[in-house]
């Protein structure tokens, strides 16, 4: 169970207290808190490829990527609404991916409990990215105080908003997917 891709994941899920520390601490440690979380969205495409490549795929992984995902993201979604990064509106885009997101967990476990799945979509792993993404902006707008900087950071904020809007259009579709698929196999 001890492998590299496993390990990675872990790492993920070790280096967010880490990444909320650094936001929290506002200033260039924000600056430092967004290469923290390129680190974690890549190894976020590492572990699952280095598992298929190698052959090392295996339950627990299964388990813990999507974890680690969730995780990530609505552990900074609540950071950065707790700092007030979530602006122009993107907090209501936030309340929607968490929302969704218990929704699928409860639907998992459901499932589970009758020894069964529901696999992810590849829609869902672009809704993770596209949700990645808009959180990496939305970091970048919570960066160091100074004239020019501010415009900068500015603009993040607003692209990491919109992005974070656009990425609720795949977590709904691929919500209500998940809750169909729940439904019909409850019925059948």
């Amino acid at each position: 169970m001890i492998n590299l891709p496993n390990l990675l994941t872990l790492f993920r899920i070790l280096v967010i207290p880490v990444l909320i520390g650094c936001l929290a601490a506002g200033g260039l440690w924000a600056d430092m808190a967004f290469l923290l979380y390129v680190g974690a969205c890549v190894t976020d495409y590492l572990d699952g490829a280095l598992a298929r490549r190698q052959g090392l795929t295996s339950d627990l992984g299964r388990m813990m990527d999507p974890i680690a995902d969730k995780l990530l993201v609505g552990g900074l979604l609540l950071a950065l609404a707790g700092m007030g990064g979530l602006r122009f509106g993107s907090l209501y885009a936030a309340i929607l991916i968490m929302l969704r997101e218990i929704l699928i967990s409860g639907l998992r476990e459901y499932m589970a409990s009758r020894n069964e799945t529901i696999p992810s979509t590849r829609l869902a792993k672009w809704k993770t990215g596209m949700q990645m993404v808009a959180i990496g902006f939305l970091i970048l707008g919570q960066g160091a105080v100074g004239s020019l900087y501010d415009r900068v950071t500015w603009y993040f904020g607003v692209t990491g908003a919109a992005l974070l809007w656009l990425s609720v259009i795949p977590t709904l579709l691929t919500g209500t997917g998940y809750l169909r698929a729940t439904v019909a196999r409850m019925r059948g």
